[in-house]
């Protein structure tokens, strides 16, 4: 069983419960959720709270074809892929899904010096993708214009604040500057979200960042 350290933390979660997250943001909570025992029940939690609110909500007038929507959405919710059995290989059953397979199914693009990312199609609000970062090899020095939610899903990497393995997640925000280090071993694999781009402190990431996208 993974030893999952570092978490999602209530306001996320929250955010997630209430559906407020972006499609970006919510993939990184969702495939974090399918691993993290901790974070599934405190979302059953939220889930559970958020029904009691809404039973001693008033009343309001629905519209006619309201009953046949909300069988919809529950038949929908019936096929959610975060509360299926975990599927084998290295991706967890949500982003499996997303992407319609493990990680022969990701198509890489190389960003330089060995890391290669792929970016994912959301609803354009932020953006969310997998890197890809050889065993000792490092992102460049870099800070944040906004949050930064990574998650680990191979190896291990390491930076300024702790180490983070399989099924931790970093939540970062302006204040953090760090330099993340895969370690020695398998090479890391991460889902990361942003909602704003990355604030490179040296001068070749900056000049290659339109490109790459981060």
């Amino acid at each position: 069983m993974t030893q999952i350290k570092h978490h999602l933390t209530d306001a996320i979660l929250m955010a997630y419960a209430t559906g407020s997250l972006t499609e970006a943001f919510s993939l990184v909570v969702a495939t974090h959720v399918s691993l993290c025992d901790d974070c599934r029940a405190q979302l059953a939690e939220l889930d559970a709270l958020g029904g009691e609110v809404m039973m001693t909500a008033g009343s309001v007038d629905l519209d006619e074809d309201a009953f046949a929507a909300t069988l919809a959405l529950i038949a929908q919710d019936q096929k959610s892929t975060a509360l299926r059995p975990r599927k084998t290989g290295i991706f967890p059953t949500p982003l499996q899904s997303y992407l319609g397979g493990d990680l022969d199914a990701v198509k890489w693009r190389r960003v330089g010096g060995g890391v290669k990312q792929m970016i994912l199609n959301t609803d354009g609000v932020g953006s969310v993708r997998l890197l890809y970062i050889p065993a000792g090899m490092s992102v460049p020095d870099h800070g944040h214009r906004g949050l930064e939610m990574t998650l680990v899903l191979q190896g291990a990497f390491r930076d300024e604040t702790d180490r983070f393995a399989v099924g931790d997640v970093e939540v970062a925000n302006e204040d953090l500057n760090h330099t993340p280090i895969a370690e020695d071993g398998p090479d890391c694999i991460c889902l990361a979200a942003t909602d704003a781009p990355l604030r490179f402190n040296t001068l070749l990431p900056r000049l290659a960042q339109p490109f790459v996208r981060i």
